[in-house]
Parts: C-alpha cells; sequence; structure tokens
C-alpha cells in the first residue's frame, strides 16, 4: 500500500473510540466524543508543521519562542457527517478557513454525488485538512479530494475516525501523497459497504436522523 496511514493509538482516543462504537451511546455524548476525538487526530495531524524562532518577553525576560512560520489552513469537512469534526480542528486552528463539501452516496452504485462546494477563495495559498468521519470504499474521500486539489491546495490531509483497508487502498491508489490519519482501521467493509465492527451511520448518530 502506497501513501502515508497514521493510526493515532494514544489510550485517550482508543477510550473515546469505543463509547463512540457503542450504539447505546446518545446522540448529545456521541457529538461531544467526535469532536473530542477529532482534536486529538488533529494534534497528530498537524505536527509536522515548520515553525520558526520568535522574540517574545516574558514576566520576567526577554526570550526565543517558536511559532508555526506562515502555514494558511483551510478545513474542509465533507458534509454532513464531517461538520461532526469541525470544531474539534478549529478548537486548535483557530485561525483556519473552512470549506464545505456536499456528498452523499448513492446506496446501488456505493459512489459518491456531489451537490455543494463552497471554498475558501485563496485554497490555492493554504493547505487543505479534509474532514470524513467514514473512509469506507473512500469514493467520497476521493471526490473531495480532487475538488480541494482542482482549487489548488498546497498539500492535502485526509483525517477520518474510522477506516476500512478498502478505503485507504483506494485513496493512495488515487491520491498516493495523501496523508491520512485516523484513530481506527477495522476489519472490512459489509455487502453495503459500511465499516465493520464500524460505529453506524456516523451522520444519524450525530444529528440523530435515520
Amino acid at each position: 500500500m502506497s501513501g502515508r496511514l497514521t493510526v493515532v493509538e494514544h489510550p485517550l482516543v482508543q477510550h473515546k473510540l469505543g463509547y463512540l462504537r457503542d450504539k447505546e451511546t446518545p446522540t448529545v455524548h456521541f457529538r461531544k466524543l467526535a469532536n473530542e476525538i477529532t482534536l486529538l487526530l488533529t494534534y497528530e495531524a498537524t505536527k509536522d508543521m515548520p515553525t520558526e524562532p520568535w522574540e517574545i518577553e516574558t514576566p520576567l525576560e526577554r526570550t526565543t519562542a517558536q511559532r508555526i512560520s506562515g502555514k494558511k489552513v483551510a478545513v474542509c469537512p465533507v458534509l454532513r457527517a464531517g461538520m461532526g469534526m469541525l470544531d474539534g480542528v478549529l478548537s486548535l486552528v483557530s485561525s483556519a478557513r473552512v470549506g464545505f463539501i456536499g456528498m452523499y452516496r448513492d446506496e446501488e452504485t456505493l459512489e459518491a454525488v456531489q451537490y455543494f462546494v463552497k471554498l475558501p477563495v485563496d485554497l490555492a495559498d493554504r493547505d487543505a485538512i479534509v474532514l470524513d468521519p467514514m473512509l469506507a470504499t473512500g469514493h467520497s474521500s476521493c471526490a473531495a479530494i480532487d475538488i480541494v486539489k482542482e482549487a489548488g491546495a498546497q498539500t492535502v490531509t485526509l483525517v477520518c475516525i474510522v477506516a476500512a483497508p478498502a478505503g485507504i487502498e483506494e485513496v493512495h491508489r488515487q491520491h498516493p501523497d495523501i496523508h491520512i490519519v485516523c484513530a481506527a482501521v477495522d476489519r472490512e467493509l459489509n455487502d453495503r459497504g459500511f465499516i465493520v465492527p464500524g460505529l453506524g451511520d456516523a451522520g444519524d448518530r450525530l444529528y440523530g436522523t435515520k
């Protein structure tokens, strides 16, 4: 398998993921857990950001600190489930611009169907973080990556909560340069294209729909 994959096995991530998977976890807690997991995944996804020295004055003396060196970020959730991850990223990267990519899955073909795109006008000056909670077949994630690349994003990182081997392989087949960051790689897809053991339909569980 080509491409870069990071599975965040930190105990806090895995602890929260267990509750996220549990079918008894109510919507209000599911939302909170999804945001908390995303925050921890974002920590990993941004760890290679370059820094530069910065002269500051502490209450005691002058010293040299580090700051991120002019890196501009755009966060692009795949609607609707990706919205459940957005606040987790913005809590760490508060200056990021936000783009929105509306996709739904054709339940017969399992292909992604685009219905809405709204991206920052200066995306060509930014690194993009695409948010898609469930990397199943990889079709919607690949379509979203296509969109941000065509808009000129300098680099693209895909952050998802749960991934399937087939989805990882498809993303890296179409986009070998993509870094995927996730909390778990599950066993497989079922005959309906859902990740198993998975956590169900992330959008329905985030918003209390069926």
